[in-house]
């Protein structure tokens, strides 16, 4: 006899596997928020006292700092070159994946997955070993006159090889539970490659897209691992702000330090909002896309 068979009262009394005693949900939240207390909220909260301990003199004096000021310009324009060249890269990728089949295609999804297995120290390494002085290229690079490490253009190589996931990792499982349906019916209306790209295929990802470029720019603009290793670490050349607190925070400066962080934390927050933002806006459409299919 199977559970449809059974009257409604057995049915009733069947355990369901969201149905657990109060004490035992209680319990769950209560330690999840003492997690998040303690390594999130505290440590959040603390950056933000320790910015302003000495007053909001001293915080802006931080900030307004001219050191401080090149580390802000270089993040910000490392992440204006590192988040466009993921975008065209993350949605060339993902199309070619999602749409077709060819050869290399388990390959190329490995390599976009390879930043999330190697430590961006590693990375570091690597573009030091093909750019550096002594590196493969180093020589060649030297004769005429390019330089790559310790040098904008090293930083942002960096960034985009530990950001080059985020995009297209969100944009392929959405792409593949897409189907090519309505990419085929617009080719057999007589549309080329772009206007089935425009007007097809981008308004079908746009949320997904975006929600990818923001985790993109927020990785970008916090890196620390590998372009601590390819910038040298010059003051007002090449740090970028990661860099430019720990260099303020190694030199017992931690007012600053933590000023600056703060720029870091309120980044964060953005972000999050933001994140929060666009998922609700990709379920509404999730939600809107099925009950356009059910009608």
């Amino acid at each position: 006899m199977n559970a449809t068979n059974l009257p409604a009262t057995s049915r009733m009394r069947r355990p369901r596997a969201t149905q657990e005693p109060a004490w035992v949900r209680w319990t769950l939240i209560g330690l999840a928020l003492a997690f998040l207390t303690l390594f999130l909220f505290v440590p959040l909260i603390l950056v933000f006292y320790e910015a302003l301990k000495k007053g909001a003199d001293v915080y802006f004096a931080a900030i307004i700092e001219p050191d401080a000021l090149s580390a802000i310009r270089l993040t910000l324009t490392v992440a204006a070159i590192a988040v466009p060249l993921n975008l065209i890269f993350g949605i060339a990728a993902a199309w070619a994946i999602a749409k077709f089949e060819f050869r290399g295609k388990s390959l190329l999804i490995t390599l976009i997955d390879l930043p999330f297995s190697v430590s961006p120290v590693v990375s570091g390494l690597i573009y030091v070993l093909i750019f550096g002085l002594q590196g493969w290229l180093g020589p060649w690079l030297a004769e005429h006159d390019i330089q790559v490490i310790f040098a904008v253009s090293g930083i942002v190589l960096a960034t985009v090889f530990v950001t080059v996931p985020f995009i297209a990792r969100e944009l392929i499982p959405l792409m593949q539970a897409q189907g090519t349906e309505e990419e085929e019916a617009a080719v057999a209306l007589g549309a080329n490659g772009w206007q089935t790209f425009s007007r097809v295929t981008l308004p079908n990802i746009k949320w997904g897209l975006l929600y990818g470029t923001i985790l993109c720019n927020a990785r970008a603009m916090g890196e620390f691992g590998a372009v601590s290793v390819v910038s040298g670490h010059i003051r007002g050349s090449t740090n970028t702000l990661p860099l430019h607190v720990e260099i303020l925070y190694n030199e017992y400066n931690f007012a600053a330090a933590f000023a600056v962080a703060s720029l870091l934390a309120l980044l964060a927050l953005v972000t999050l909002a933001l994140k929060t933002v666009v998922e609700s806006r990709i379920t509404q459409h999730k939600e809107n896309a099925n009950e356009h299919r059910g009608a």
